[in-house]
């Protein structure tokens, strides 16, 4: 069993920053990609950064320059260093990761999700 729990969402005021933090557990013989979502309340979820196991990095137009994906490998974590944070990002964001098992199964786990709201 595998599991992805994510941390550091909260409450912060327009222009303020955040960083999410998401480590995964279990029963894990490599992480291929992670990544972050977000879910906005009455919108789709949409993919906001993802990096790959060789730290390769993309993201939404609407975050570029503001937001910064990474991982630590020994840890099994990905962060998001958010920036110049707007209320248009307030959402609930998710952690990704596209994991073999020990067992030789490869699937995209998901975390159960952080609270970012950006309101002043």
């Amino acid at each position: 069993q595998v599991q992805l729990v994510e941390s550091g969402g909260g409450l912060v005021q327009p222009g303020g920053s955040l960083r999410l933090s998401c480590a995964a557990s279990g029963s894990i013989f490599s992480i291929n990609a992670m990544g972050w979502y977000r879910q906005a309340p009455g919108k789709e979820r949409e993919s906001v950064a993802r990096i790959t196991s060789g730290g390769r990095t993309n993201y939404a137009d609407s975050v570029k320059g503001r937001f910064t994906i990474s991982r630590d490998n020994a840890k099994n974590t990905v962060y998001l260093q958010m920036n110049s944070l707007k209320p248009e990002d307030t959402a609930v964001y998710y952690c990704t990761g596209l994991i073999t098992t020990m067992e030789g199964y490869e699937y995209y786990y998901w975390g159960q999700g952080t609270q970012v709201t950006v309101s002043s």
